[in-house]
């Protein structure tokens, strides 16, 4: 496997075992949202989280991005809004010592400043269903991808002042008026603060399930060196990282097997083996579940 990419798999899968930091997010005397773009790496960007609402758009890099308890790959042109407190990351696929330019680009509004315009202009409580299922972080596609990337870039471009907030009205509004079937939930549960011996024991579980991803990771086995019964053991597992312990090694195994594709030439039934599916019929049928497309099919569009 190609040492960049096994890096950031490797740096992508590490930051579910830290405590996510918050971030301070600086006002702006004159304007009631933060708008900006930054380049990769970003001295400030990090596994954090935030009260405020976040428009993320990449510009350009592709990666790794971890949301919540959410591994996954991104390109140029993802939006994602995540809500408030939501753990996220976005860990770019470059050279040790590159950096990328004008990367990201990012709308930052409070809570208490959206409900305050909602109560002076109820037309904006239309947004209500939008930022209550960013909670979970949302994933346009499409039309309403590309319509809200260039609503947002149109931020960028506005004067300071009153345009400037009218362009952010226009996002939320293009945003929300999206159809359901191109706003994706991203998150199935967010991780919880761990601390001491409770997140050493989950960083040890994930370490056991990459270190045996090709052989195969059994709950027995995590359970028998956590010194605790498999009921016990599953249970913990759950509440500390989200995730069932069966769920967890599904992802990961999805997560290197789209890596996999994506750098090597391999064949398809070569990577199933690779990671851990003596079945190729099983890994086919997982994998279109997870993504929505065959591993082939991602092969071809991550190559496009």
């Amino acid at each position: 496997m190609n040492s960049i990419a096994t890096t950031l798999e490797s740096r992508a899968v590490g930051t579910l075992r830290r405590r996510a930091v918050r971030e301070v997010i600086a006002g702006d005397p004159v304007s009631s949202f933060r708008f900006y773009v930054h380049e990769d790496p970003h001295p400030f960007a990090g596994w954090h989280f935030h009260p405020e609402y976040e428009l993320h758009l990449i510009l350009r890099s592709s990666g790794r991005y971890v949301l919540g308890d959410v591994v996954d790959a991104y390109n140029p042109g993802q939006l994602v809004l995540v809500g408030p407190n939501l753990p996220h990351h976005w860990i770019a696929d470059h050279g040790e010592n590159e950096v990328l330019e004008d990367t990201h680009a990012v709308l930052h509004f409070s809570d208490a400043w959206i409900r305050g315009c909602q109560t002076a202009m109820p037309e904006l409580r239309t947004l209500d269903s939008l930022l209550s299922r960013s909670a979970h972080g949302i994933e346009f596609q499409g039309d309403t991808a590309a319509r809200g990337a260039t609503a947002l870039l149109a931020v960028r471009d506005a004067d300071p002042g009153m345009e400037r907030l009218v362009r952010v009205l226009d996002v939320l509004r293009v945003l929300a008026a999206g159809p359901a079937g191109e706003q994706k939930p991203v998150v199935r549960g967010w991780l919880p603060a761990l601390g001491g011996a409770d997140s050493e024991l989950i960083s040890r579980a994930i370490d056991y399930i990459l270190d045996n991803l090709t052989t195969g990771a059994s709950l027995h086995e995590a359970a028998r060196q956590a010194a605790m019964s498999d009921s016990a053991f599953s249970r913990y597992f759950k509440a500390g990282s989200g995730q069932t312990f069966t769920d967890m090694v599904r992802q990961l195994r999805l997560t290197q097997a789209c890596r996999l594709l994506e750098r090597t030439d391999d064949t398809v039934g070569a990577i199933a083996g690779a990671v851990g599916y003596s079945n190729l019929s099983n890994f086919n049928r997982q994998f279109l579940r997870a993504y929505g497309v065959t591993p082939r099919q991602h092969r071809t569009s991550a190559r496009a």
